[in-house]
């Protein structure tokens, strides 16, 4: 099992999902890769104030979020299961939100297109752990729990595909819960898997309700990749220190919703022993249903299942 350190170049990231690049590095199941990232929209800094973007982005390869990638996992084959495990995730030394004016959806049901964009700049301790920002002459702070945005791998083997939306495959999940710690399971869409990882947040609430978190450069993530040959799955799955994780994507929510559900009661089935209606009526006094996010075009929600929420005798 190898560590592979990799240094922040411009051959290190990519602003797409697809295999139809060389990839990055390759790795073997088992091993662990350690990197650094500009924030999402490639900027890099010691402060907001002295933010610049000093990485060319290509025109079909490089439209969407900064991401390191992609990497291919030797032996990974369609179908299979990619553990990715979260050893570190630090984040740099600011971070940045921005709110008001772009017409989407929810800022014009809000009325919030008619106020000028605001953009928070937050000074983020690494020690402490928290953020601060200024508003009105006044300052706020907030806890940090680090994690990434973007985790996923191409939906299908031909094109150059978003990095916007969330998918079966990852994608946008933007979980405010896969911190460091957490596993997030993804079925393995193509040969090789060709994953790719970015979209650092410094802290972030469900529903990413203003279209950001706080967004930030990253200082040093650690995955350790893991791939499961024999463990078939049909959506996202996650393992952390807030519980068992579910995902559901579509459009409409109340859709999100059932393939969230319909992940737990599989998910309940293989750790307990349950059918579908026996995880139902158990789950109905334990699982809790949150937004994942409400920006990226495709919705997000996620069913938890609170470790210590039922026990088995």
């Amino acid at each position: 099992m190898a560590l592979h350190k990799m240094d922040l170049t411009q051959e290190a990231l990519i602003g797409s999902l697809t295999k139809e690049v060389p990839p990055l590095l390759t790795v073997s199941s088992g091993d662990s890769v350690c990197f650094s990232l500009p924030d999402a929209a490639w900027g890099l800094g010691a402060a907001y104030t002295d933010r610049k973007k000093p990485f060319a982005r290509r025109e079909k390869l490089d439209g969407g979020h900064a991401l390191f990638g992609p990497i291919f996992v030797e032996n990974a084959k369609r179908g299979m299961t990619l553990a990715i495990h979260f050893e570190r995730i630090i984040p740099g030394s600011y971070g940045f939100t921005a709110a008001g004016q772009y017409p989407n959806w929810q800022n014009q049901q809000l009325h919030l297109t008619d106020f000028r964009e605001i953009i928070l700049n937050w000074t983020l301790d690494q020690e402490k752990m928290t953020g601060t920002c200024r508003i009105g002459g006044k300052t706020y702070m907030t806890p940090l729990r680090p994690f990434m945005g973007v985790i996923g791998m191409p939906p299908e083997d031909a094109g150059v595909h978003s990095t916007w939306p969330p998918r079966f495959c990852g994608g946008n999940i933007d979980c405010k819960e896969l911190v460091s710690g957490s596993t997030l399971y993804l079925p393995v869409p193509v040969d090789g898997a060709y994953l790719s990882i970015g979209d650092g947040h410094a802290a972030q609430g469900d529903g990413e309700v203003s279209c950001q978190a706080i967004e930030c450069p990253m200082d040093e993530v650690e995955v350790r990749l893991q791939l499961l040959e024999d463990v078939r799955i049909k959506n996202p799955r996650a393992n952390t220190p807030a519980g068992w994780i579910t995902f559901g994507f579509h459009e409409d929510l109340n859709e999100a919703t059932v393939q969230a559900l319909d992940g737990m009661l599989d998910l309940m089935g293989d750790l307990y022993g349950l059918n579908r209606v026996q995880a139902m009526a158990l789950g109905s006094t334990a699982i809790d249903l949150r937004i994942t996010q409400i920006v990226n075009g495709v919705k997000g929600v996620h069913a938890c299942l609170p470790h210590d929420r039922i026990t088995q005798k």
